[in-house]
């Protein structure tokens, strides 16, 4: 079966239509950013590297490059 590209559910998507509202995109980028300090605090240098740098791809796609504007209409 072929898979839906604009499905409702895709893990990867940041460019979705869900992360529209500002405190959802900020919120993920801030958490993430947490979450990487927390593990960096608690001897986790891999786990930091891994979610900070899921903080800066998602900053970057959050505030840089997401376009609001619905795609599917």
């Amino acid at each position: 079966m072929p898979k839906n590209k604009h499905s409702k559910f895709n893990a990867f998507n940041v460019q979705s239509t869900f992360f529209v509202p500002l405190w959802r995109r900020i919120f993920v980028v801030a958490g993430c950013a947490l979450w990487a300090i927390f593990e960096y605090m608690n001897g986790g240098p891999f786990w930091a590297f891994l979610f900070g740098a899921v903080a800066v791809y998602c900053a970057h796609q959050f505030f840089v490059a997401f376009d609001p504007v619905d795609k599917e209409k």
